[in-house]
């Protein structure tokens, strides 16, 4: 039989679209020991957890948990529990995860109205609108509130009011803005939200946030027809995490453990005080990009505090810098995607990597391998500028 080393990862600075790092408080709590899925102590946790994310998703939504599987099983979750064979779905698609709800809801059996937009620009409320007066019928509208893919922040408050004014819900993916920057759940008129945990809430990757309003649910029991989805109905999920504690599927016990331990340091910290350090850090990243000649791939005004996507500068090898990144400095940050593959990078300050200290390594790193590479640079200047951003908000 083949012998297999231990494996021992040495830890990374995580500064990509996510994972981010983690907290030695959320490693020690996934080591505790596990417990059965309905062992009453377990319940008792679940009970907590649930409170935890109406608290970080400001709302009061009775269905509010997370669902076993990574941001993706929460999109999927959600769309496939509100739509069914034929329904209307407007969904805006300015990047890699708005094409993906796209293709999501079309597999479930929706007559989707994709609203375009160039990547790297917002989705206008205007469109949307247009989108929504072309439906018959429209059950839902989708958006992407922090588009991972361009860096770029959607407003989506205008957008829910005109869901709600023609009928249909509103479903938001938050897997990169929740725990980085405000989700406002009840005051936005969001109906379904779905979310990840390795993000804004610097926990290992497994679970999915999700949160559904009165509105969705009383659209869930006035289905025709059952969820395509077995494991990630709602109506089914919502019995074991509610008061009955149906078996559904065995819980990830040591995932809910880290969850409920990064929630727990989300609100110690305030929500007010974390977005504040979100957008400082990012402030003062994009600041020194700025200061070495990089260019935005977002629109201006609507540029993510927690992911910076950057164009690549002409004859520099995109890969080349993130390798030297990993090996040299022991830093990730992220390739583009789609039609940014090979000519954008994108660096993520999220939940405990949003530190002054990770802002001043990989601008510090940027800045070394850049002028290795040919590019002309004042050496220092981008240190300067994030220095003086500190300076004004202290």
């Amino acid at each position: 039989m083949a012998q297999y080393p231990e494996f021992n990862p040495q830890p990374r600075i995580l500064l990509g679209p996510g994972p981010s790092n983690v907290s030695p408080r959320v490693l020690k709590a996934m080591a505790s020991p596990v417990l059965g899925h309905l062992d009453p102590d377990y319940v008792a946790l679940m009970e907590d957890i649930k409170k935890l994310l109406r608290a970080v998703f400001q709302t009061a939504n009775e269905i509010t948990f997370p669902v076993s599987g990574t941001g993706s099983a929460g999109m999927e979750s959600a769309l496939a529990s509100l739509i069914e064979e034929g329904d209307e779905a407007v969904v805006g698609v300015n990047g890699v995860f708005g094409t993906r709800a796209a293709d999501c809801a079309e597999r479930l059996g929706a007559r989707v109205h994709r609203v375009e937009a160039e990547w790297g620009r917002i989705v206008e409320p205007a469109q949307i609108e247009a989108a929504l007066k072309a439906c018959k019928r429209p059950k839902l509208v989708a958006v992407v509130h922090a588009e991972t893919s361009t860096g770029v922040l959607q407003p989506v408050e205008e957008i829910a009011r005109l869901a709600h004014q023609h009928g249909a819900l509103m479903v938001l993916d938050a897997v990169t803005s929740l725990g980085c920057i405000p989700v406002h759940i009840d005051q936005w008129q969001i109906d379904a939200c779905y979310s990840c945990t390795q993000k804004g809430l610097s926990a290992p990757p497994g679970l999915a946030p999700l949160t559904l309003s009165e509105r969705a649910l009383a659209a869930m029991r006035a289905r025709k027809s059952k969820c395509r989805s077995w494991y990630l109905d709602v109506s089914m999920i919502a019995q074991y995490w509610g008061a009955e504690r149906v078996y559904h599927h065995t819980a990830p016990i040591s995932m809910n453990y880290a969850l409920y331990e990064a929630l727990r340091i989300v609100l110690e910290e305030g929500l007010e005080a974390r977005w504040r350090r979100h957008r400082q850090n990012a402030a003062a990243l994009q600041a020194g990009l700025a200061a070495m000649g990089l260019a935005f791939v977002a629109q201006e005004g609507h540029r993510l505090p927690q992911l910076s996507a950057v164009a690549v500068p002409a004859g520099v090898g995109e890969a080349a810098i993130r390798t030297a990144l990993l090996r040299t400095y022991n830093m990730e940050i992220g390739a583009g995607l789609g039609p940014f593959k090979g000519k954008v990078w994108r660096i993520g300050l999220m939940g405990e990597s949003s530190r002054r200290e990770n802002v001043v390594l990989v601008l510090n790193a940027l800045e070394q391998l850049l002028t290795a590479a040919g590019v002309e640079i004042a050496r220092g200047r981008a240190l300067a500028a994030a220095d003086a951003v500190y300076a004004q908000s202290a």
